[in-house]
């Protein structure tokens, strides 16, 4: 029904759109109530998905949704609707598409059905007491903190790889999805080497690795570095996000795993996003130089049109007008180095807290929580 709602929102945009400027906060209203519609349904879907399936079969399935997130970009780019309303339509239409869809689902009744609404599972209040474990409260305390350095590379890692001399940088950040497919796959099998809290931590670690290449990356222009950077971000994603949807769904009582999952949801891609977003694009006004820059190479390289397939073919394609001052690159780059240096730091830090102060016995793989919960010490080891 959410999906069905927000999906109707979409396809009035356009129309709302054509109005003029006028309807220019209408048009945000409108956005709004299909992200509110939208959010609940990660955390839904999730619990839909592991009531049914094996958590081990949790990513061969998770991994269409990145497939899906890329043939939806390729949609758009081809039909050349990257500056076009008719996007809109594409969402709206794929969102009610999903709702009606979603009625064909096996049948998953939340364990409290037949019971009266209940304003402390909308609230997520008994998901809190999830917080009596340690472990738990320091896995969705450092959750949170991170998403603070992640959203850096969500918010503006086009804007630097632009500044670089990537010529189609949306294009080159196609690279993170496709090798987010990859170890999507491969989570099972690192699971039962690695269990819950290396994967987290490999995780973690992968996203320092990622922003010390940009950093270093940056000054003498180290392509290898910045491809590779992106191509870390099925590291990046999958062995904290994905890995942290399933840790969750175990750690959780079934009567309260639906809202264990929108609680992540909401410390993760709520708080943590939106305060990293508040503080990467505070930071990025130390980046003085990038709109001289920007400005430069746009100047330098002239108006081109390009084709799909054209801006597609050159997702590795590097290339710095010789014309643009290169003291001017220099210090961009310089400005760039020390942008990255500070979510490196954040993340090293947080990384070391989870180390020193994560300890849980439960594996993936286990039995229910409800079995081994007797096993485990409530108290910190």
């Amino acid at each position: 029904v959410l999906l069905l709602i927000g999906g109707v929102l979409l396809l009035v945009i356009p129309s709302v759109a054509a109005g003029g400027p006028d309807n220019g906060s209408l048009m945000v209203w409108l956005m709004l109530g299909n992200m509110l519609c939208y959010m609940p349904t990660l955390g839904l879907g999730n619990s839909i998905a592991f009531a049914n399936l094996d958590r081990l079969a949790f990513p061969k399935v998770r991994v269409w949704g990145t497939i899906g997130w890329i043939v939806a970009g390729l949609v758009v780019g081809f039909m050349g609707w990257t500056s076009s309303f008719n996007m809109f339509y594409l969402a709206g239409a794929a969102s009610v598409a999903l709702g009606a869809f979603s009625f064909l689902l096996p049948h998953t009744p939340p364990p409290a059905k037949g019971e009266p609404v209940d304003l402390r599972a909308l609230l997520m209040v008994d998901a809190l007491s999830l917080f009596k474990r340690p472990a738990f409260l320091v896995f969705m305390l450092c959750s949170c903190l991170i998403c603070i350095p992640l959203a850096y590379y969500y918010g503006l890692t086009g804007n630097y790889l632009s500044n670089a001399g990537f010529e189609q940088a949306a294009s080159t950040m196609t690279i993170g999805q496709m090798s987010e497919i990859f170890f999507m796959l491969l989570i099972p099998f690192f699971f039962r080497h690695l269990g819950v809290k290396w994967m987290i931590l490999v995780g973690m670690l992968a996203w320092i690795a990622r922003y010390l290449l940009f950093a270093f990356g940056a000054p003498e222009q180290v392509i290898w570095m910045l491809f590779f950077s992106v191509a870390l971000h099925g590291i990046c994603y999958d062995f904290f996000f994905v890995t942290g949807f399933m840790y969750t769904d175990k750690i959780a009582p079934k009567a309260i795993r639906s809202q264990a999952q929108s609680m992540l949801v909401f410390f993760t891609q709520g708080i943590g996003m939106y305060f990293g977003y508040k503080v990467a694009f505070g930071n990025f006004g130390t980046v003085s130089k990038y709109g001289d820059l920007d400005g430069a190479i746009k100047a330098a390289r002239g108006t081109e049109e390009l084709t799909f397939w054209e801006q597609l073919k050159r997702m590795f394609s590097v290339d710095m007008p010789e014309s643009v001052d290169a003291g001017l690159i220099s210090e961009a780059m310089l400005q760039w180095k020390e942008f990255w240096i500070f979510p490196a730091l954040m993340a090293a830090g947080i990384a070391v807290i989870f180390f020193l102060a994560f300890w849980d016995k439960v594996q993936v793989a286990d039995a229910d929580v409800e079995d081994i919960a007797a096993d485990t010490p409530e108290e910190m080891p």
